[in-house]
């Protein structure tokens, strides 16, 4: 999956139904609203909510830089 990518435009959290945002190069998709990551297996997102994981607060800036730095025009970060 890349940041291009249309389905990122559709697709999103399975808990609170906002956007995800996609997390270079290990290929996951995160909600920094709730703090969970969902990994992409092959290509597919695992969106069931027990696929998710809670992610900590250091993981979560880290989390928050890799997004910000994949694509300036990720669903729903801001600059």
């Amino acid at each position: 999956m890349n940041p291009d990518d249309p389905l990122l435009q559709i697709l999103a959290c399975p808990l609170d139904k906002g956007p995800l945002h996609l997390v270079p190069p290990d290929e996951a998709l995160y909600n920094p609203r709730l703090r969970r990551r969902y990994p992409i297996v092959d290509g597919i997102p695992q969106l069931l909510p027990a696929s998710g994981e809670q992610v900590s607060d250091d993981s979560t800036e880290d989390l928050l830089k890799r997004c910000a730095g994949a694509s300036p025009e990720t669903p729903g970060m801001t600059s």
